[in-house]
């Protein structure tokens, strides 16, 4: 077996942030479906008074990529809670019904 070491400068990443997509999405609403290969998730704005809603941004990952975001998710809403406190549940809301014209989700 060898004894080299691993140089960390070649596990580093360039990732590139373009300028709009910086700026972000607004997002209040997060409509998740799978199949037996992916996990769709599409972002949605809801705005009041408004009857009709659009999917502002669509992100298609695996099974395993959504595994691990689901617990970045949970550990960085743990930090989170450490530093600012709980995150209140916001109340019930009983949305409208929605037809995204997608077909069903199966396992």
């Amino acid at each position: 077996m060898s004894d080299k070491k691993q140089n960390p400068a070649q596990n580093k990443m360039n990732i590139e942030l373009p300028e709009d997509v910086a700026e972000g999405t607004y997002s209040n609403l997060a409509i998740i479906s799978h199949s037996n290969s992916e996990f769709v998730v599409d972002f949605v704005r809801l705005v009041p008074n408004v009857p009709k809603a659009k999917v502002k941004s669509r992100v298609i990952l695996t099974p395993q990529h959504a595994k691990r975001l689901m617990q970045a998710l949970g550990e960085n809403i743990q930090k989170y809670e450490a530093q600012h406190g709980p995150i209140g549940e916001p109340e019930p809301t009983n949305f409208p019904p929605m037809n995204f014209n997608t077909p069903k989700a199966e396992a």
